[in-house]
């Protein structure tokens, strides 16, 4: 097995986790919140998601999905165009609504596709150009990738974590 394949199967991973975290929700699921400072499931998977499309998009010289394919402008959640959530405060948490789950598994589905094309066209040596001089040691690519993945493994674990306690709540 590739490393590139590793990494194609642990985003698809991802994938799976965001699509079963967010099964059934509805609008008033997707922004509940069980305190008013924590994040909701719609706020984890949109955020992760833009971690991703974010990440992915400048180590491979892309363009991110959010402005490129408009979810943006679907989305239309009055932040920042280049916004990906890291250090929101609770009013800012409180901005990602969604009328419906179909919104951010498409957001993310759209994302997938592009770190998958991204990954397939990889070879060995592509995992140690280095992607990020601001850190000492400067960043390679595979590390980026690894990083990319564990945020995104943990915001997804969150996701399913709180849909578990909204509806032991509800029951």
């Amino acid at each position: 097995m590739h490393a590139k394949d590793i990494l194609i199967d642990g985003f698809g991973r991802i994938r799976e986790e965001v699509h079963a975290a967010l099964d059934g929700l509805g609008p008033e699921e997707l922004e509940r919140r069980p305190v008013p400072e924590a994040n909701s499931v719609a706020w984890l998977v949109w955020h992760l998601t833009r971690v991703q499309d974010d990440h992915v998009a400048d180590a491979f010289g892309l363009d991110q999905v959010w402005l490129a394919q408009g979810w943006e402008k679907r989305f239309g959640l009055g932040l920042p165009r280049h916004d990906t959530g890291y250090g929101h405060s609770p009013a800012k948490v409180a901005k990602v609504r969604v009328a419906s789950a179909d919104l951010l598994t498409g957001y993310h589905d759209a994302v997938h596709e592009q770190t998958l094309g991204a990954l397939r066209a990889l070879a060995a040596k592509d995992l140690e150009r280095i992607v990020d001089e601001r850190w000492d040691p400067p960043v390679t690519l595979g590390v980026r990738l690894v990083s990319v993945l564990s945020d995104d493994l943990q915001h997804v674990g969150q996701a399913a974590y709180l849909r578990g306690l909204l509806q032991s709540a509800a029951a």
